[in-house]
C-alpha cells in the first residue's frame, strides 16, 4: 500500500474511532506547521497501525487505554476513552485495564485515568 492509500485508510479509520467532527477539526484548525503532523499521524498511526487487520479496532482501543494510562498520557487518554467507547469498550472492561495499570504502572496512573475516565463518561452520558 503507497502512503496516499494508507493516508485514506487511516483518515476513515481515524473517523471511525474518533468521530467525523473531531477529525475534520483537527485538520481545519491545522495551520501550514501543524498539517505536517496531522498527515503524518492519519498516515503512519491510523492507517499503517490501526489499519492492520491484525487486531480488532476494538482491541486497539483497550491497549491504548493500557498505555496511555501509564504513561501518564491524560489529553490522549481522554481522547482515546472516547474512541474506545466508539469501539464498544465497556465500563467495566475499562475498569479492568486500569486495575491492571495500577498493578503494573502504579497506583497514581490508575487513579489519574479512573477520574479522566468519570469526567468522560460523565460529559457523555454513559
Amino acid at each position: 500500500m503507497d502512503l496516499d492509500q494508507l493516508f485514506e485508510q487511516g483518515l476513515e479509520t481515524r473517523k471511525k474511532v474518533l468521530g467525523k467532527e473531531y477529525v475534520e477539526n483537527s485538520f481545519d484548525n491545522a495551520d501550514e506547521f501543524s498539517m505536517i503532523l496531522q498527515k503524518f499521524v492519519t498516515t503512519h498511526a491510523w492507517g499503517a497501525c490501526w489499519g492492520r487487520d491484525g487486531l480488532e479496532l476494538k482491541t486497539r482501543s483497550m491497549l491504548n487505554l493500557a498505555m496511555l494510562a501509564a504513561m501518564g498520557r491524560e489529553h490522549e487518554l481522554r481522547l482515546h476513552l472516547l474512541g474506545a467507547l466508539n469501539n464498544g469498550v465497556t465500563k467495566n472492561e475499562m475498569a479492568e485495564i486500569f486495575i491492571q495499570v495500577a498493578t503494573y504502572a502504579g497506583f497514581p496512573a490508575a487513579v489519574s485515568a479512573f477520574k479522566i475516565a468519570r469526567e468522560v463518561f460523565k460529559e457523555q452520558g454513559v
